[in-house]
């Protein structure tokens, strides 16, 4: 079904909001618990304030999808979608006219998705013309008709660049390359086109030799005019303070003190940050910085550009249930006292409610893993690598194992650490062994399966605990964590389960609604958030075939999103656009009132 709206699933209980000191890193206390679903019922359409129906659909590089829709980006003046497309050798940005929608041409197939498109690129634009590397994100300025595109350098530890170009006219045009940091991985303007703001990742190569320090770039522009240079903000003055940052709930994981391949390995915390995601307050005093690996956010202050670490903390899932094992042959929700959530945010966005700025977090969770290159087994370990495959090479440095690999401490002796418990789930190595005697008292995941609401302080306003999991088993039965490359179900439990990542925000009529989608399933669900502590679940669509062991259809990974409201939108009703990284498609839903 293309519009699965299940707001009326009495089985859930929505979750109340919690108290959390993201200072501290104290675990917050959880919402009200629901109670598992059928499995396999599909949700019923009721009582949702919405109606949500695929319009608009462009799948490109459709010899080669993935990665040919991944970060999206909407002009409103011409009504123009453009997204980054790196399925192919150059990295390009598509831009496909979105002021017409043929609805008929959207046949649905016997499952009821939709393969077929209405919608195709127009212009394509070459940005390696103009840029060395590759496309990580986009952004457009409508104050001064401008698009900025994140470009990384070809090498490792180098610095990127902001490419630029002028989209008044009927084509893009170039204008300048401006300096950033290593790996910029996303860029955005502030809300009057005065500045951009740019989050450089800085990852390291495979054996650590190399490994800038994560940045924050700002490159101001005054009256049109874009500045030629960016100023670089870094995390140095915390270099000191990473017992500190770690007590109050950040997490580092590296091979400092190791020697891989010759080189003795010395991370500091400014190289170990690496920042994510940009969302700008409302009022457009503050940059808001995710830094996903780390479970942080940095706070900037851009009227005197200083900067501001918060912890996050983690998530405590006693009081709630996980399924937490992909062998376990299905849906198997269970609580684990001693188990913790990094929740390690991917995409935020940000509102503003009774003048307090807030911020909303889709928590994905990541681990570490890099590799490097060696001849066999043999070299690998004279080199000081951890393990040997032949295809990935020699394994430099991983901070996550499965719990059945660990020892654990007698709290958990409640647990069967098997195939059928807790043992497949991934956690973090780093933290746990408290007293580092080689037994775990705690266990850390990865990721929260949720999306949250923070305050400025760093406190949980909202945090949707267990509901995802809950939806998604409810309306697919064991078809839920599922993969977004196949259909066998279940597959990711012991990893991120639906792996929230997109995130967006967007008022229809006076309410304002919370996007969030699922990486995995290659579902959105959608929040009302206009009151941060009255959060109101709404509706949970999808545009994805889920046949067990069939070749896998429609709309899979979406990767970002851009809300567009009515009054810019050809159909005078709210859109939200989405680029699907693994089906390289372009989604566009409209989003009615009922």
């Amino acid at each position: 079904m293309l519009n699965k709206s299940i707001i009326a699933l009495s089985l859930l209980s929505l979750l109340s909001g919690c108290s959390l000191d993201g200072d501290d890193g104290q675990d917050g206390a959880q919402g009200v618990q629901g109670t598992a679903g059928n499995n396999g019922e599909n949700g019923t359409n009721a009582n949702s304030a919405l109606n949500i129906n695929l319009i608009g659909r462009a799948v490109l590089n459709a010899q080669s999808p993935e990665g040919a829709a991944e970060i999206v980006a909407y002009q409103a003046s011409k009504k123009w979608i453009y997204a980054i497309n790196s399925s192919g050798d150059e990295a390009v940005v598509n831009i496909i006219p979105a002021n017409t929608f043929d609805t008929a041409a959207l046949v649905k197939d016997n499952e009821g998705i939709v393969t077929a498109t209405n919608l195709a690129s127009a212009i394509t634009l070459s940005l390696n013309e103009n840029t060395p590397g590759d496309a990580n994100s986009i952004a457009i300025d409508a104050n001064n008709q401008l698009l900025a595109v994140a470009m990384a350098a070809t090498n490792v530890g180098e610095a990127g660049q902001i490419a630029f170009y002028n989209i008044s006219g009927d084509t893009p045009v170039f204008i300048k390359n401006v300096t950033v940091g290593a790996l910029p991985d996303m860029v955005t303007f502030n809300h009057d086109g005065t500045k951009v703001v740019v989050a450089n990742e800085g990852e390291p190569n495979g054996d650590y030799s190399i490994d800038p320090e994560g940045t924050i770039s700002i490159i101001d522009i005054n009256n049109g005019t874009i500045a030629d240079t960016a100023l670089s903000i870094n995390f140095q003055a915390y270099n000191n303070q990473q017992a500190e940052l770690e007590a109050q709930g950040l997490v580092f994981s590296n091979p400092t003190g190791r020697t891989i391949n010759g080189n003795l390995i010395n991370t500091t915390v400014a190289m170990d940050l690496e920042p994510e995601y940009v969302s700008i307050s409302k009022d457009n005093k503050y940059a808001y910085v995710s830094i996903q690996e780390n479970n942080g956010l940095a706070i900037i202050n851009l009227e005197d550009n200083s900067v501001e670490l918060k912890a996050l903390g983690f998530k405590d899932w006693s009081n709630l249930q996980i399924d937490a094992s992909d062998k376990d042959g299905g849906v198997n929700f269970k609580s684990y006292p001693g188990l913790y959530g990094m929740y390690q945010p991917d995409t935020i966005s940000s509102f503003s409610w009774k003048g307090a700025n807030f911020i909303v977090s889709a928590n994905e969770g990541d681990a570490r893993e890099y590799f490097f290159d060696a001849s066999d087994e043999a070299d690998c370990i004279a080199k000081g690598g951890l393990d040997y495959d032949a295809k990935d090479g020699c394994l430099a440095y991983i901070d996550e194992s499965r719990v059945e690999d660990l020892t654990l401490a007698a709290n958990f002796d409640y647990l069967n650490n098997d195939d059928n418990d807790i043992g497949r789930l991934k956690v973090s190595t780093v933290k746990g062994d408290a007293n580092s005697d080689g037994e775990y008292e705690s266990l850390y995941a990865y990721g929260a399966r949720s999306f949250t609401i923070w305050d400025s302080n760093g406190l949980v306003v909202f945090d949707s605990g267990d509901q995802i999991a809950r939806v998604t088993a409810s309306v697919h039965g064991n078809a839920f964590n599922n993969n977004e490359d196949e259909n066998e179900g279940d597959t990711r439990s012991d990893d991120k389960g639906a792996e929230p990542e997109a995130l967006t925000l967007g008022k229809v009529g006076d309410r304002l609604f919370a996007f969030v989608g699922l990486e995995r399933m290659g579902a959105i669900m959608v929040f009302d958030i206009t009151n941060p502590y009255d959060v109101q679940f709404e509706d949970y669509f999808y545009n994805r075939g889920l046949e067990p062991s069939a070749d896998i259809t429609g709309d899979l990974a979406p990767e970002g999103m851009t809300f567009v409201p009515a009054a810019q939108s050809a159909t005078n009703e709210a859109l939200l656009i989405i680029g699907n990284e693994i089906s390289g498609s372009i989604a566009v839903w409209e989003i009615t009132t009922q």
